[in-house]
Order: structure tokens, then C-alpha cells, then sequence
């Protein structure tokens, strides 16, 4: 038997980064844009967010070599300065990503799963070279680098955390960024379905050609609504560096999960409010193998076990697609350029 209350948390923390992936990419989508770069843009705002931090942490220390350990400054600004700038950094990164994206697929009308792959390739490349610089510069004896000073303040939980047992293990045991992730997906699943804004955004997505005779400014939705969801997207890359991996970064140490992102998207049927739940049952089933006794000399049963959370990707698009509801299917404009002129 599985413990629980031990599965449970990783679970959720390994679901984090693909709510931020997928909520991003389900407001991209209803614009009718489809970003298959989601892995390259987590990529480039977790490591556009491990550049603002190690500077900052060079900095702290040039300063604290001149200056008294109870200055003001490292007692204050310190703490909120570790937060602000690796948040700010990273989602100044993930917006660059966006506006290039746009950029290609709106104004230039590129296709946009090539650029989507192209930015993916792009993203991780971009991510890996500036990472392995860090490293060098740190003079690390390992391939890695650790930033525990701006790390502690992502991941530090609820005060209250340790003395409620096993309840307060499960629900609030996490970092800042879990329940920030948590508050994004229902603000967009709320803006989405009840506001004008949401509105004209589905109807961007569904027909920009009515929704541009209508009055509404299709260009401005797809820009803005594509680098908004980068730009929550990459939130999911530097919680996996600042969170999950306690401020240790590794190229290439983020995997697939940008991939399961996108899945998520699918299985929630483009709706962000699901992603909650459906980013901790992925989370699940990505390391479920894990948890499950299994014998050495079986060892490869374990990679079918990590294909389960695609395989139910699978079985839930097989389904929607039989039942053939409206509500269920993705924009009908889904990842089609479109010119004004040839309405």
C-alpha cells in the first residue's frame, strides 16, 4: 500500500510547475494561439529567474565583506529582495518568449507548431548555455549551482505547518508559489468564463474573423493573452528550480514536464479551474512509479509506469472526441494564422 500522507505532497509538488505550464497554456490556446514552446519558455524563466538570483546573492555577499552582518539592508530589503528579483527576472524572460512567439505567428503569421518546437529547442538551449556559464563562474566542483540563500524564501512553508499532523502535512506543507499557482488557475478559470474580457477572448479564439467585425482588436488578444500565459508558464520553471529543487540548478534537470504541461491541457478540456486537480493526479502518476514495490529484476516495468500520465492523455482525448460536445473540444481557430484581409 502506498502512504498517503507521504505520496500526497510529492505529488502536488511534482503538480505545481505543470499547473503553472498548463493554466498558461490553456489562456494561450483561447486565443486561439497554439505554444507548443511552453517547455522552452519554463525553461528560459527558470533560468532567467537562477541569473537574477545568483546576482543578487553575489551582490549580498560583495556587501556583506564591507558591511556589518545587522545592517539595515540584509535585515529588511534582503528577504525581499531574494523574492522580488529571481519573480520579476523570470517573468521578464518569459515575456521576451512571448512577445518573439507573437511576433512570428501573429504579425508575421508563421506556422505555429514549427515556431512553437523551434521555441522549445530554442528555450532549452538558451537555458543550458547561460547555465552552464553560472556554473563556471561559481567555480562549482559539481555540474550544478546552488542558490540556498534566495531558495529558502521560496520554499518556506506555513508556520502552522508542523503542528497539525498529518492534515497539516498535506495542505500546508508548501511554498509561496504552490498557493500562488492555485489562485492563478481560478483567476483565469473566473476571467475566462464570467467577464467581456473573457469573453472576447473565446471569441477570438473561437472566429477572429467575427470577433474583428464585432469591434474586438484581435491582435491585441492574441499578444496579450500569449505572453500573459508565458509569462504564467514560466512562474512553473522557477518554482521547480527555487521550490521543488531547493535553488540546485542542472541543465536539462527539468525533463518533460513542459510536455505534460501541454498534455494537462487536453485532459482538463481547456479548462484552467480542472488543471488544479488534474496537475496533482499527474503529479501522481509521474512518480508513481516510485512508490510502487517492484522487483530488481523487473526494473523496466518502470518505464511503463512513467508513461501512464500520457496514456491517459490519450484515453480522455479518445473520449472527448467520441462524445463530440462543443464545450469540450478545443478553439475552432486553434492554431490558425489569421489575416484581416481575407475576411
Amino acid at each position: 500500500m502506498i502512504n498517503l500522507v507521504s505520496f500526497i505532497p510529492k505529488a502536488v509538488v511534482q503538480g505545481i510547475p505543470l499547473l503553472y505550464g498548463s493554466t498558461g497554456e490553456i489562456v494561450t490556446q483561447k486565443s486561439g494561439n497554439l505554444n507548443l514552446g511552453i517547455p522552452g519558455v519554463m525553461y528560459v524563466g527558470a533560468i532567467s529567474g537562477v541569473i537574477g538570483a545568483f546576482n543578487f546573492e553575489q551582490a549580498v555577499k560583495s556587501y556583506q565583506a564591507t558591511h556589518e552582518a545587522a545592517d539595515t539592508f540584509l535585515t529588511v530589503f534582503v528577504p525581499m529582495l531574494s523574492v522580488m528579483i529571481p519573480l520579476l527576472s523570470c517573468l521578464l524572460g518569459s515575456l521576451i518568449m512571448g512577445l518573439i512567439y507573437c511576433f512570428l505567428t501573429v504579425t508575421l503569421r508563421a506556422n505555429q507548431n514549427v515556431t512553437g518546437l523551434a521555441m522549445t529547442t530554442f528555450g532549452v538551449g538558451f537555458g543550458n548555455f547561460f547555465g552552464a556559464s553560472l556554473i563556471k563562474l561559481s567555480g562549482a566542483d559539481v555540474p550544478s549551482i546552488a542558490l540556498t540563500t534566495t531558495s529558502k524564501y521560496f520554499s518556506q512553508k506555513l508556520p502552522f505547518a508542523e503542528t497539525t499532523g498529518w492534515f497539516g502535512k498535506i495542505f500546508f506543507s508548501y511554498g509561496p508559489l504552490a498557493y500562488f499557482s492555485i489562485l492563478v488557475a481560478i483567476a483565469a478559470a473566473i476571467i475566462i468564463k464570467k467577464t467581456r474580457v473573457g469573453l472576447h477572448l473565446r471569441a477570438v479564439g473561437e472566429s477572429p474573423a467575427t470577433a474583428d467585425s464585432a469591434g474586438i482588436n484581435v491582435t491585441m488578444y492574441k499578444y496579450g493573452a500569449t505572453c500573459i500565459g508565458c509569462m504564467i508558464a514560466g512562474l512553473g520553471g522557477l518554482y521547480y528550480v527555487m521550490d521543488y529543487a531547493t535553488g540546485v540548478w542542472s541543465n536539462d534537470a527539468f525533463g518533460d514536464r513542459g510536455w505534460l504541461a501541454i498534455a494537462l491541457v487536453i485532459f482538463t478540456i481547456w479548462k484552467p479551474d480542472m488543471s488544479i486537480f488534474a496537475s496533482i493526479l499527474f503529479g501522481g502518476l509521474y512518480i508513481l512509479y516510485l512508490f510502487l514495490p517492484i522487483n530488481i529484476d523487473h526494473m523496466e516495468y518502470q518505464q511503463l509506469y512513467k508513461m501512464i500520465p500520457y496514456v491517459v492523455t490519450l484515453v480522455v482525448l479518445v473520449i472527448t472526441s467520441i462524445r463530440n460536445k462543443r464545450e469540450n473540444q478545443p478553439p475552432a481557430s486553434l492554431g490558425l494564422p489569421y489575416f484581416r484581409e481575407e475576411r
